[in-house]
């Protein structure tokens, strides 16, 4: 058979599906320039090299783009997760890991096992929407992917602000899906970025554990007459005690009920048989600034809510406005790290508190920041535009088909930008909440979409399956076309999560954990 010129292989390329389906494999030889290449068609088109794919390129590997890159047609496109994390997290389970009741590799699933997808470990710092190219920053080894705040010139990853930054590169894309997410909001309330915890990422929950279990053991210490007379050693006072034992958890929504939930559970269920003389100085109060906790559901599950924390024990300070949290004085801050916490209401009375966990709302990525504020020329035109912004929320206002809308005169588009996630705002609806039930749903339904061949096929429409929140003790509250609470809901809550994990992996992990914890307790270790 003589050979055949490259100009020939568009023609074999546009019958290459059929050919692969009747035959396993299919041979040829290309000649250029003195040199032979041999190219193989494969019977599957999703390996076959010379089927043309469209590179989809997606930042974020949160719920929306972790769901999308799964999802998508490995036959017709080639995505590419761009990420600072290397990993997605099952966020609602997240207190659960805090607290020892699941381990961490339970909640996790690493992006580099997702079959055919490609993935870069970095920051996207900027795109190039007129030649479609995306400048990224290499991040395999700094600790700001762990961030779950936007880091400040005093406080972690003031390097990077300063200029220090890790190799820099450009990638292409035929198309671009945003899902970058958000940060958690400190509303610049002074010291909560550099003191307090938070509860978005497995290093968080990470942290929290051990400050939790280092307290206790710190409290627990025996009083001992040769210790020298400057150390702390042995000279806890009892009020010394009540400040590191109480547990400040600042907003009344899902993830603060949850976590203040777990953390009761695990202090009185496994940490109260270990350390029973310290019960008596254990404190849990939740702070929020609204009228009541929990404004998703409705006035009778909120107060069953408020009614089954305070038989357990839980404060709940409503209308309470937080303006500093900072290191208490003297060797109880500088030893022990306790907080101080100034409310407006106390007037100069401070609280303290060995724990602050903040959980009030999110701010917007940086990065969509930057993409809302930067003008670009469309593709083969002059005309300069910029994204749309939400001027209430700060997201990338789309079309019903989560396309990117631009600022102009004329309702302008670009097709081949999407935004899904806490990062985007539909222009139609508008009140969506930004929660991990509206990410996965617009991310499926977008690549479902994408998978067809037709975007514009079918708007986005969101289905609400119901709001669910842990209450402690095997109590939760649920509420949806019907409600639920006490112990019936606590099994639909199990089961929802459950059957919401991702792989077989994790579905199978975590009712071991959960039957590990209750046999045997919760894991108490620090390491």
């Amino acid at each position: 058979m003589p050979p055949i010129t490259r100009a020939a292989v568009n023609s074999i390329q546009s019958s290459a599906g059929r050919l692969a389906s009747r035959r396993p494999a299919l041979c040829f030889r290309v000649h250029s320039s003195g040199a032979t290449s041999s190219y193989s068609l494969s019977a599957h088109p999703k390996d076959n090299p010379l089927i043309k794919k469209e590179r989809v390129v997606i930042l974020g590997s949160g719920w929306a783009g972790y769901t999308f890159a799964r999802s998508l047609d490995l036959a017709k496109f080639e995505p590419v997760v761009i990420s600072p994390r290397s990993y997605f997290v099952f966020t609602p389970l997240l207190a659960s890991t805090a607290v020892g009741t699941l381990e961490f590799r339970a909640v996790l699933e690493p992006i580099r096992r997702l079959p055919g997808v490609d993935f870069y470990q970095g920051w996207a710092d900027d795109v190039d929407f007129t030649r479609k190219k995306i400048h990224i920053e290499a991040n395999a080894t700094d600790d700001l992917v762990k961030m779950a705040v936007v880091p400040g010139p005093a406080g972690p990853g003031a390097a990077k602000l300063r200029g220090v930054k890790g190799e820099e590169f450009s990638l292409s894309y035929d198309k671009l899906v945003i899902a970058c997410g958000a940060y958690s909001q400190t509303f610049g309330i002074e010291g909560v970025r550099e003191h307090a915890s938070f509860l978005r990422d497995i290093g968080e929950a990470r942290r929290i554990r051990l400050r939790v279990l280092s307290l206790f053991e710190q409290c627990a210490h025996r009083t001992d007459p040769t210790s020298p007379a400057d150390s702390s050693a042995g000279r806890l006072s009892e009020d010394d005690k009540r400040t590191l034992l109480h547990f400040a958890i600042v907003g009344g929504g899902p993830t603060g009920i949850e976590f203040a939930a777990e953390l009761n559970d695990l202090i009185y269920e496994d940490l109260a048989r270990i350390y029973p003389d310290l019960m008596q100085y254990v404190k849990i109060t939740v702070y929020d600034i609204a009228p009541k906790v929990l404004p998703m559901f409705d006035q009778a599950l909120a107060k069953y809510a408020m009614d089954t924390f305070a038989r357990q024990g839980i404060q709940v300070k409503t209308e309470h406005h937080l303006e500093r949290v900072r290191l208490a004085d003297g060797y109880l801050g500088a030893e022990h790290g306790a907080l101080r916490i100034k409310v407006k209401e106390y007037k100069e009375q401070e609280v303290g508190a060995g724990l602050v966990v903040w959980s009030t709302g999110l701010m917007q990525n940086p990065l969509v920041e930057k993409l809302a504020a930067k003008e670009f020329a469309l593709s083969g035109t002059k005309e300069v535009t910029h994204l749309e912004k939400d001027p209430k929320t700060g997201g990338l206002v789309t079309d019903p088909y989560l396309r990117a809308r631009t600022n102009d005169d004329k309702g302008g588009l670009l097709d081949d930008v999407f935004v899904i996630g806490d990062c985007s705002v539909m222009e139609n609806d508008r009140s969506l909440p930004k929660t991990a039930q509206v990410a996965s749903q617009q991310a499926s339904d977008l690549a479902k979409r994408l998978n067809s061949g037709d975007v514009a096929a079918k708007p986005f429409h969101f289905r609400n399956w119901g709001t669910l929140t842990y209450l402690g003790s095997w109590k939760a509250i649920h509420q949806s076309k019907t409600e639920l609470k006490g112990w019936i809901a606590w099994i639909v809550w199990r089961g929802a999560y459950l059957t919401k994990s991702m792989s077989v992996r994790n579905k199978i992990m975590v009712p071991v954990y959960w039957v590990t914890c209750f046999l045997f307790g919760r894991d108490i270790n620090r390491f």
